[in-house]
């Protein structure tokens, strides 16, 4: 299955607010379909649709095909520890992801396009594999290029995050993060049950 490309704000409608997905806010307050005020949309959801709709969160937020989602939640219970904040740390540590969080670009789409066109090193090398796992002490910076730090320059002054999660140490003059620690739950933007993301998958 490919990524989503499709419209964004219709699906922040039906599943909420999505900070990785788009900063947009639509101004139809309702669900998708119908407009939202035919009969069945009142219906009260199925247990497997509210977990459904818990994976979709993590899908469009990070921007994964379901197979990437599959094979991050395999991971998180080969691991030992509670595989729901496991999972959500595991999506948190991607360099794209990384670059989001550090305000490089006003959403992880967005991020990924500055990491797929080369403006990222990890380490002092250019990377440009969004879906890279950053590792613990691992250097995060903007390739040394004009045209590079001006378009993140940009980037983190129009985006204008004021908290960085404490386990990355950001220094904006050298605009340079290094990864100190996972994150915390409570660091985590996307709003989201991630066990019930897990019992989703419990049955495949």
């Amino acid at each position: 299955m490919s990524r989503y490309r499709g419209p964004k704000l219709k699906i922040a409608r039906r599943l909420g607010v999505l900070p990785g997905l788009t900063t947009k806010k639509s101004t139809k307050l309702n669900r998708p379909g119908k407009d939202g005020t035919s009969p069945e949309m009142g219906k009260k959801l199925s247990e497997y649709a509210i977990r459904l709709e818990e994976k979709q969160k993590l899908k469009f937020n990070y921007g994964l095909t379901e197979s990437q989602l599959f094979r991050y939640v395999k991971e998180a219970r080969r691991r030992k520890g509670v595989t729901g904040l496991i999972l959500l740390q595991l999506l948190e540590m991607r360099l794209d992801t990384i670059c989001f969080t550090l305000g490089f670009a006003k959403s992880i789409t967005q991020a990924r396009q500055l990491v797929n066109h080369g403006h990222i090193t990890v380490n002092g090398k250019v990377l440009n594999i969004p879906s890279f796992q950053c590792r613990l002490n691992d250097i995060i910076s903007v390739r040394n290029k004009a045209t590079s730090k001006t378009l993140i320059s940009t980037n983190i002054k129009q985006n204008s995050r004021t908290e960085i999660p404490y386990n990355l140490k950001f220094d904006v003059d050298k605009l340079e993060a290094k990864v100190l620690d996972y994150c915390d739950r409570n660091d985590v933007q996307l709003q989201l049950d991630e066990l019930l993301v897990i019992e989703h998958y419990s049955r495949r």
